[in-house]
């Protein structure tokens, strides 16, 4: 007789879609590292997980919210997730709970789960508590059992702080960042001409992200269109966003929208503008230059403004310390500003000098898989 299968629990927590994305290759690899373990994984979902069949407690497709007026207002639906997902853990007992980044929901469950619970709590993609808020150190410290970091200068500004049990990973992105289609396949694809100079924009994969930043992109390329009429426009939008964006389009004929093709966009692109995000750093390992923009409610920059302690906002120029793409973040995000930069990185010498600074900046994330070792790290802390 087949001996049956050890069963362990895992409750996985994500918010958004980057989050949902890294999740999706962690759970892949934790089946892989143990088949002959039988995982029953449940919690917050995004679509990817949801397509590898981790059941869904609470969708979270509607909790990717920026901003403390937005929070607010969507306040009962976050108090009813955080309710519903407390009582599953309670009667389900998973073995461990890996919570995904998402840290203003995530760390406050972590302290309401190993109040009541003896399980295991893992935070995969550590929140960037070294930006703002730091603080929030001493909740990390107190209830997380294994803290998993994605950025090589994490594990030092952790450890610093009192943080002993974390272990750095490397970048999920790495290896995972690649065209599928090459520059002559995407534009013939998308009726676009190779020899005509393209600008790819990234306004954020979030719908309050898009309505703050995407109509500044579309007076920017009204604006280059006016003495540069031959320049092509190709917004990358985020899974399920395209409808949105063609919306706030209208009329405007110009734009080439595409949905689920970012990498395959950035890779033809000349330059590209890109909101603030993960997408800097995929951008960067793609190696477009880019200026990096963000513009929220004027309620939220005055007040978590002042909570920023870091140099840079861009992800690609925390890791390579040093400015390589401009930043224009709030009041300074104009078209104006942003034509500008974007016709200086248009210049052939400029361009390549971006692009070598992006590609040196970017090896230092390791070759590594970081999915992987996460997966390793998760099974040794659940025994």
């Amino acid at each position: 007789m087949t001996k049956p299968a050890r069963t362990k629990k895992i409750m996985i927590i994500v918010g958004e879609a980057s989050g949902d994305s890294h999740a999706a290759q962690l759970v892949r690899e934790i089946r892989n590292a143990e088949p002959e373990i039988s995982f029953d994984i449940f919690g917050s979902t995004g679509p990817k997980l949801r397509t590898l069949g981790v059941e869904t407690v609470v969708s979270a497709d509607d909790l990717a919210v920026v901003g403390v007026a937005e929070i607010a207002r969507v306040f009962p639906m976050f108090w009813t997730a955080f309710k519903l997902l407390q009582k599953t853990a309670k009667e389900r007992k998973p073995d461990a709970v890996i919570l995904v980044d998402f840290p203003e929901f995530n760390l406050k469950l972590a302290r309401a789960l190993k109040r009541n619970l003896d399980t295991k709590i893992i935070y995969y993609i550590s929140p960037q508590i070294w930006a703002w808020r730091k603080y929030r150190v001493r909740t990390i410290r107190k209830y997380v059992d294994l803290l998993l970091t994605i950025l090589p200068f994490e594990k030092d500004w952790y450890s610093k702080q009192g943080v002993e049990n974390i272990e750095y990973v490397g970048n999920p992105l790495v290896g995972k960042v690649a065209f599928q289609n090459n520059k002559d396949a995407f534009c013939t694809n998308h009726g676009l001409d190779r020899e005509r100079t393209i600008v790819a924009l990234l306004p954020g994969s979030r719908s309050t992200e898009i309505k703050h930043i995407l109509p500044e992109m579309i007076k920017t390329a009204r604006s280059m269109r006016k003495d540069h009429p031959n320049i092509q426009f190709v917004i990358a939008a985020a899974e399920g966003r395209a409808a949105v964006i063609r919306e706030m389009l209208g009329a405007e004929s110009f734009f080439t929208v595409v949905e689920n093709e970012t990498y395959d966009a950035l890779n033809a692109a000349d330059a590209a503008a890109v909101a603030s995000g993960t997408a800097t750093l995929e951008t960067g390992m793609i190696g477009t230059p880019m200026v990096i923009v963000y513009k929220g409610t004027e309620i939220n920059n005055k007040i978590l403004r002042p909570l920023i302690s870091v140099e840079h906002f861009g992800l690609i120029n925390l890791i390579a310390e040093e400015r390589i793409a401009t930043e224009l973040i709030q009041n300074e995000f104009s078209s104006e500003r942003l034509s500008d930069e974007l016709f200086s990185l248009l210049e052939p010498a400029r361009n390549a000098e971006i692009r070598e600074k992006l590609k040196a900046a970017t090896a230092k994330l390791g070759s590594g898989d970081a999915s992987k070792l996460a997966a390793v790290a998760v099974i040794r802390e659940i025994g």
